[in-house]
């Protein structure tokens, strides 16, 4: 069983993502997580950098990781300086990780045309860079840069990099794909390259490797690296990274472990994968990526009849994996394809006795079809299709009645801010209930005017808030006269739902997803 390590760069190579942003907080949070997930190296980003990064390593000293080691990134030295005198080497050292990983050039080009220095003086810095530091720290990694492209470049000057490396006292070489360019198919060639060439001079020398995905070939190229013998792993949660990405270890990490037989920290906590690829989208205040393999909301949802059919008798029909093996769940998705089986599977979800043969099952299906042909989606609104269930089964309580509401807009000039202001009268176990209230915009004054009249006979809709208000114009091309689709999602101390409402009206849809949301929460506190 082949060990290897895993590398996280998301606080460091992660961050250079357009729109992905971390405060110092957020990058303590973010390593706390990644420890508990058993990563083995965190990278924390380049001290002097930014203010940032260098408040990352004072701070991460105050905490004591339970496994991972924390890894400061930096570059090899200005040719112009000693590295004895370097600002970028003494910074390295000054932030006081246990891990360093310096990069330093492969490819011709970006000597001759970036540090404008020739091909010898690039060997130099390199190896000065790295003896400089090797003293100070418990590892030392050197990143290849653009390795591969120096090696399909000038595949002998490559090696050479790599061997003041070894010279200087790297423990690891990480070969870099940085364009991103390489595919899978070059990989084998290179990678026995590198290791022929250490073999023939008796060194013993761990390799890694670092794929960037813009020809959206990263993750394969990570497998294909270890597959020829790379055993440090470097890569981001969720792919982030510049351009197009990093190796997204979310992917990198169950086809290795499950897929591959290869052994290391995070295989024992491999359950939490899921969580820890939400966690960090919610700490950059990104939407997550619904399709994303193995930890996506759609990576075991199932949506045709026949899938689901297949999936009940056995899963492994579609699903490469268990899902709960990365702390995944499978779901059944109702849509204009379901067929029986995922009705039934959903009223078992739901604890509705339903057997396959009941003529409900085929009113339900019915009654589906006709509203999906207006524009109604359930994918996302599981709790107004328990609701259409229960109705179509005849179990569904009126909690309310309406009798009317009203909604104005009131702008009293060009400065000012537009006032929303919604009425409504309600009938409730046979009392009549007339409110109002104000509200940021027409929706939210119509909300607060529906739990203000509703409050004081269920008092536990206080509990309730809205955490996504979601509206997509159906059949645009008529214009203002268009249908509108409304998805709410809810949540409460304990569940959150989703419920769906279509018109030509956005206030009419509104309504009809905030009467499903109450009525949900309603029915549900009711049995408990």
């Amino acid at each position: 069983m082949t060990k290897i390590t895993i590398y996280d760069t998301t606080l460091r190579d992660g961050t250079q993502a357009e729109n992905f942003n971390l405060t110092v907080e957020d990058k303590i949070r973010v390593t706390l997580k990644l420890d508990e997930l058993g990563v083995d190296y965190i990278e924390g980003g380049w001290p002097g950098a930014n203010v940032t990064s260098t408040k990352y390593f004072e701070e991460i000293k105050n905490y004591d990781l339970k496994h991972a080691k924390v890894a400061a990134f930096g570059s090899t030295r200005n040719f112009k300086n000693r590295a004895e005198d370097d600002t970028n080497l003494n910074g390295l050292l000054a932030a006081g990780a246990p891990v360093i990983t310096i990069f330093g050039k492969s490819w011709g080009i970006h000597i001759l045309q970036a540090l404008h220095i020739n091909l010898a003086d690039n060997l130099l810095i390199i190896e000065d860079s790295l003896r400089y530091l090797r003293p100070h720290v418990e590892k030392l990694f050197y990143d290849a840069e653009h390795f591969f492209d120096g090696y399909k470049d000038n595949a002998e000057y490559a090696l050479k990099t790599l061997d003041c490396a070894v010279a200087g006292g790297a423990d690891a070489l990480i070969l870099c794909d940085t364009n991103g360019g390489t595919l899978p198919h070059e990989l084998p060639d290179i990678m026995h390259g590198v290791k022929d060439y250490f073999a023939r001079k008796n060194i013993d020398i761990e390799i890694g490797i670092h794929a960037h995905n813009d020809s959206e070939t990263a993750v394969a190229n990570s497998l294909m690296g270890v597959a020829h013998g790379a055993t440090q792993i470097q890569g981001t949660i969720n792919g982030y990274g510049e351009r197009c990405g990093n190796g997204n270890l979310t992917s990198i990490i169950p086809a290795l472990a499950l897929k591959m037989g290869c052994q290391f920290k995070v295989c024992e906590n491999l359950t939490s994968l899921s969580e820890t690829s939400r966690y960090i989208n919610e700490l950059a205040n990104l939407a997550p990526n619904r399709y994303q393999p193995y930890v996506g909301a759609s990576a075991f949802a199932h949506k045709g009849g026949i899938h689901v059919s297949a999936v009940q008798k056995n899963p492994l029909t579609y699903e490469h994996i268990e899902p709960e093996k990365v702390g995944n769940e499978r779901r059944i998705l109702i849509s204009d394809q379901s067929g029986r089986s995922n009705v039934l599977h959903k009223a078992k979800q739901y604890g509705i006795d339903l057997k396959s043969k009941d003529p409900v099952v085929t009113t339900i299906l019915k009654d589906l079809k006709s509203l999906e042909n207006q524009g109604f989606q359930f994918e996302g609104a599981d709790a107004s299709f328990e609701l259409l269930m229960r109705k179509a089964l005849g179990t569904t309580k009126r909690y309310f009645d309406l009798k009317g509401f009203r909604v104005i807009n009131q702008k009293t000039d060009s400065d000012s801010d537009l006032q929303a202001e919604a009425t409504i009268r309600l009938e409730v176990g046979g009392e009549m209930v007339h409110t109002a209230s104000l509200g940021d915009g027409p929706v939210n004054a119509l909300d607060k005017a529906l739990r203000k009249a509703l409050i004081r006979f269920y008092p536990n809709l206080t509990d309730v808030w809205l955490n996504d208000y979601r509206v997509r114009v159906l059949a645009s091309e008529h214009g203002t006269g268009a249908r509108v689709r409304v998805l709410i999602e809810s949540s409460d101390n304990k569940n959150q739902w989703g419920t769906v409402g279509v018109s030509t009206d956005i206030l009419e849809a509104s309504w009809q997803a905030l009467v499903d949301s109450v009525n949900y929460k309603l029915m549900k506190d009711e049995e408990e």
